[in-house]
């Protein structure tokens, strides 16, 4: 399994349209296939910062992913409301609790 955590920090006037964009697209994104998991969180002292967490079956199918019109669609609007560089994170998960 590979996890993906992605930081997004967006214009103020934008969070609400990233807010419904997502709102729009998580099932698909969540329905696609080697997608495991998919939560989206909200930083609590700056809330234009947003983090997307995600578990795919392996490397191969988050780069099916991200070569979808899926991806292609939804990043494309995503992007124009960034007041800064995205960041992202492929990590191996090592431990877990019960």
């Amino acid at each position: 399994m590979l996890v993906r955590i992605v930081k997004m920090t967006f214009e103020p006037a934008k969070i609400e349209a990233f807010q419904e964009l997502f709102e729009r697209n998580r099932i698909k994104i969540r329905g696609f296939e080697g997608n495991e998991f998919l939560e989206l969180y909200q930083d609590k002292n700056n809330k234009n910062i947003f983090f997307t967490y995600s578990y795919w079956k392996d490397e191969a199918a988050l780069e099916n992913y991200r070569v979808s019109s899926l991806f292609r669609e939804v990043w494309s609007e995503t992007k124009q409301m960034f007041a800064g560089k995205p960041e992202a994170w492929s990590v191996d998960k090592v431990w877990t609790s019960d």
